[in-house]
């Protein structure tokens, strides 16, 4: 497995986050970024996971909620990656897919798009 430090990767992961353009970020709305080293236990291979309501789902009741979640997991990331190279890639890949589902872009729309 590919070692890099938590600090390390949550360094990639800011970074991928500085690229997304700043006509989608000034979009997102009430949405906060977290990396973890493992994701749960039932899902041992999962990158990255939103959770949330998408922008397309909230209407008039949306107010005073918690922040939607996207989680960035450290250890699945390292284990399937080979260099760091691969490391940045798969890490912007998944940032922009949970970014993208906070947009309301599903799944299936992601896999069409090089982002699934």
């Amino acid at each position: 497995m590919l070692e890099m430090t938590r600090e390390e990767f949550e360094e990639l992961v800011a970074e991928a986050l500085d690229r997304i353009p700043p006509e989608l970020t000034r979009l997102m709305d009430n949405v906060a970024v977290f990396v973890e080293d493992e994701p749960p236990a039932d899902d041992p291979d999962l990158l990255g996971l939103y959770e949330g309501t998408p922008l397309t789902d909230r209407g008039e009741w949306y107010a005073g909620v918690l922040p939607d979640r996207i989680t960035v997991y450290r250890g699945p990331t390292l284990r399937m990656c080979e260099t760091r190279e691969d490391v940045v890639a798969e890490t912007e890949v998944t940032v922009v897919h949970e970014i993208a589902h906070h947009f309301g872009i599903d799944d299936e729309r992601l896999h069409v798009l090089g982002y699934g």
